[in-house]
């Protein structure tokens, strides 16, 4: 009797105990980005916050938007930020010959193939890149990390850019729209989302046809300071877990994806005929997911990971139109997989089940 009292007592003493102690505060992950998020990737991380993804791995999100894609490395490399969401030429240009590699590491792919367009209006002259001659191509701003790959692409057809092609300023989204429509330029240099966006305003869009090397290479993906990778591994592959489980979420439930980025960002939710904005919306988030999570033959692509083969090739391109200056880079110290089986150690089915459950 005196026993099972005793016991009594240290059970609800060790009740007491945990209730008492305080709970552990999320980490807070800080990620810089170069654009705004769009109904695209901002749905993603609603959907993430809607499901409690990131709340689950004991992750709180923050997102800082700075000037362009040249302020994300100084900021990673400050650790003012965890993971910076730069194009992967922000890097690659970055690294000097004979010199030890910057302690910079690409841990996810989030961009497994070129999102990057050149977009001219469909009823319009210009069928190829070649076209461009004496014409302009419109990019945000002259700090984006996508105007190397354009230059290179215009030097593998023979335009030399700056004399035969002018790279202007216009501005995101609907003030490069506008530069379009009047003319302004001929092309715009944006992301396949906002490309498709600008159809949604009513002007068809031709995509120029990109070289194999170009059309294959990756994008965006999550960079980090080599001291985060190696002092706090558990925080990178969980953050990697809550994204990849995101992205699926979305994959699973489109239209709550949408929506669950309207509520979270109401200063981007459509005026007017909400059904139509739905639907045109869909069709965005569905392209994106289609082609973010299944490769041009249809086979799924593994979360996160990274194929150095096509890195390579595109460095090589990117080299001989005069854009890096040297094709040895260290790929192997700037790219890891060491977390993509982490990355997907989740339970699909269920997570899937979840995202269909929502309205």
């Amino acid at each position: 009797m005196l026993h099972a009292r005793l016991l009594h007592r240290l059970v609800a003493f060790s009740l007491l105990l945990l209730a008492a102690a305080p709970t552990r505060a999320a980490d807070r992950v800080v990620i810089g980005q170069a654009i705004p998020l769009t109904v695209t990737d901002g749905g993603v991380y609603a959907m993430a916050e809607e499901l409690g993804l990131f709340a689950a791995e004991g992750i709180e999100v923050q997102h800082v938007v700075l000037p362009g894609a040249g302020a994300v490395l100084p900021q990673i490399l400050q650790r003012q930020v965890t993971f910076g969401f730069p194009l992967t030429e922000t890097l690659l240009s970055s690294h000097q010959p004979g010199q030890a590699p910057l302690p910079l590491v690409y841990v996810y792919n989030a961009g497994p193939y070129n999102s990057l367009e050149i977009a001219v209006k469909a009823d319009g002259p210009i069928r190829t890149l070649a076209d461009l001659r004496g014409k302009g191509i419109g990019v945000g701003a002259l700090t984006w990390g996508t105007i190397p790959q354009t230059r290179a692409l215009l030097r593998s057809v023979g335009l030399e850019p700056g004399r035969d092609v002018q790279i202007v300023a216009v501005g995101v989204l609907g003030a490069g729209f506008h530069a379009l429509r009047e003319d302004r330029v001929a092309g715009l240099n944006f992301n396949s989302t906002w490309i498709d966006m600008l159809e949604m305003t009513g002007v068809p869009a031709r995509r120029l046809e990109f070289p194999p090397v170009f059309r294959r290479m990756v994008t965006n993906g999550f960079l980090a300071h080599k001291a985060t990778v190696e002092g706090n591994p558990g925080l990178v592959e969980r953050f990697g877990r809550a994204y990849t489980q995101a992205v699926a979420a979305c994959d699973a439930n489109v239209r709550a994806c949408i929506q669950a980025f309207w509520k979270r960002t109401p200063q981007a939710r459509p005026d007017g005929d909400m059904a139509t904005a739905l639907a045109d919306n869909t069709r965005i988030v569905d392209s994106y997911m289609t082609r973010l999570r299944r490769s041009p033959e249809a086979r799924a692509r593994t979360p996160g990971e990274y194929d150095l083969g096509i890195i390579r090739d595109y460095v090589k391109a990117m080299n001989q139109y005069g854009e890096f200056p040297s094709a040895d880079i260290p790929l192997d110290a700037y790219f890891s997989n060491r977390f993509v089986a982490g990355y997907n150690r989740f339970d699909a089915a269920a997570l899937a089940a979840r995202a269909r459950a929502l309205p």
